[in-house]
């Protein structure tokens, strides 16, 4: 399970959305595609794989970082920059959850989640951000958390296009900047 596993994420974050198949993902893992159609029988179960993959990978991340941080600021900070392109892995995941957004447009069921893990992801922000600012009324602190979410997940996504223009370091700047603006900065 965990080297078929492995080798979906590799194909969607290597090759890309167009190039998911089960051919594809026989090849990366080195076995029959007989094998790999028995546990995915078609591209669509290998698609909803690689999105579950990228949601438990995010969630234990995120839990263990927010356990970790010193303040809720610091918490704060480390979610939202774990969202960003700016590692190998991050990268790939980035390039994982465009496709799978790209592929979802068109699918009730796969938007039906992509909607689910969204709504997840925006309720903790905006339980961070209240940590963060315990005296902002709820429509601010919902306001806040929708901007940082655009800016982090457009960032992510326009760094998994052209990692080149949009280097970590500037990406840590742009959240640094961000968040200081809100007054939010870890400090």
């Amino acid at each position: 399970g965990e080297a078929l596993s492995r080798a979906v994420w590799d194909v969607l974050a290597r090759q890309g959305l167009e190039r998911l198949t089960v051919r594809a993902v026989a090849a990366a893992a080195g076995c029959t595609t007989g094998l790999v159609m028995h546990r995915f029988p078609n591209r669509r179960a290998l698609l909803l794989h690689a999105r579950q993959l990228l949601h438990e990978a995010t969630r234990q991340r995120v839990e263990g970082l927010e356990a970790g941080a010193e303040s809720p600021r610091a918490a704060l900070h480390a979610v939202l920059r774990q969202g960003m392109a700016i590692s190998p892995e991050t990268v790939n995941e980035s390039i994982v959850w465009v496709g799978f957004l790209a592929a979802a447009v068109a699918d009730d069921e796969l938007i039906a989640i992509h909607r689910r893990n969204n709504r997840s992801w925006r309720a903790r922000v905006e339980r961070l951000v209240a940590a963060a600012a315990p005296q902002w009324p709820a429509e601010r602190v919902a306001t806040v958390a929708l901007a940082l979410i655009a800016m982090t997940e457009g960032m992510a996504a326009l760094a998994a296009a052209d990692p080149v223009a949009y280097p970590a370091q500037q990406q840590e700047r742009m959240l640094d900047e961000t968040l200081a603006a809100y007054g939010l900065n870890r400090s």
